[in-house]
């Protein structure tokens, strides 16, 4: 096929980022965008030589695909009458506001054959990209997502605004399903959750603990993955991650790194063994325009997307657990 006609319907700040970027996207047409603000959308169709459509069937009409980028409240109804008239979706996290929204949407997709790539942005970092080729088998996670207030976030709980994010790279890397959860968190400069910490253990034994907060004075967004032989610690900041690990005789996973160098030698056990250290980092990445490119090379090629509408749903479920476990936590402080 041809260049894939894309339109953007939302042009808030992320909405304008995707419109922008679909310019540098080789393989893309951007058709046009929608807005509810009509002198908003005029003024960035204006920018980007597109047509700023007066509703969202006449550019869901005119398009191959759509890519939603408003209010999570909205989702549903956008990307149903998007399947219903068998467009290809790109939908921004969290994927719907309710369970019962992702599935009705994910059937429907089936129906009509149509991809839905959910915006989980941080599996197109370049701590991430980095490690495509290293053997993950987490026994003990980490995750601190840490960001200063910004009142553009409050309108929900930092678990749906922030926390998502680690959740569904949690759940990507462990490959296993949760079976326990346990969660803190409190409203502190909003009346939602700005805070939280969440405690998961998983099936296959694995645990994570994650933290995530809006009213930081320091931003920090870190994974660390312990597992058997090795120590990873990703910085999806500065887009690189470091191992420090044992070596095996088979171990080729990290000879291709920036930086390589042995720390010493244990000297428990049979024989000396090595530790290890490796920096893994890929430049000039862009995570957003590298998750537009992955879109659209997916409807183009029939191929699978990378984040799928099924992994937005696990990461919508896992966090409304979170929820659910910190208003219990809430209730048993209230007495």
């Amino acid at each position: 096929m041809g260049k894939l006609k894309v339109g953007v319907i939302g042009t808030g700040h992320l909405g304008k980022l995707h419109a922008k970027l679909y310019k540098q996207v080789e393989d893309a047409d951007l058709i046009g965008i929608y807005d509810a603000d009509t002198v908003k959308a005029q003024e960035l169709a204006s920018e980007l030589d597109c047509e700023a459509f007066d509703s969202v069937e006449k550019l869901i009409e005119n398009v191959d695909a759509l890519n939603i980028v408003t209010p999570t409240t909205t989702h549903h109804e956008i990307a149903i009458l998007a399947l219903k008239n068998k467009k290809h979706i790109f939908i921004e996290k969290p994927i719907t506001k309710t369970e019962a929204e992702a599935e009705e949407l994910i059937s429907l997709a089936k129906e009509h054959s149509c991809l839905v790539q959910v915006g989980h942005i941080e599996r197109f970092n370049a701590a991430m990209l980095a490690l495509e080729d290293v053997a993950i088998k987490p026994i003990f996670v980490e995750a601190h997502r840490l960001a200063s207030f910004n009142p553009r976030g409050t309108d929900v709980a930092v678990i749906l605004d922030l926390m998502i994010h680690d959740l569904d790279l949690i759940l990507h890397l462990v490959k296993s399903k949760p079976v326990k959860v346990d969660a803190s968190g409190v409203g502190v400069v909003s009346s939602n959750i700005d805070i939280a910490n969440a405690r998961i253990e998983f099936e296959n034994g694995c645990v994570a603990n994650v933290t995530a907060s809006r009213i930081s004075a320091k931003k920090m967004r870190k994974m660390r993955i312990f597992q058997r032989d090795a120590y990873i610690s990703l910085d999806f900041t500065d887009g690189f991650s470091e191992i420090f690990y044992l070596p095996q005789p088979d171990q080729t996973s990290f000879k291709d790194s920036t930086l390589a160098f042995s720390l010493g030698q244990i000297d428990e056990g049979d024989q000396k063994r090595d530790i290890n250290y490796t920096k893994l980092q890929r430049r000039d990445v862009n995570p957003l325009l590298n998750e537009l490119v992955s879109f659209v090379d997916s409807v183009r090629q029939g191929s699978s997307v990378v984040v799928s509408a099924e992994d937005g749903l696990e990461a919508l479920k896992l966090a409304n657990t979170v929820l659910e476990k910190i208003a219990l936590h809430q209730k048993k402080l209230q007495g």
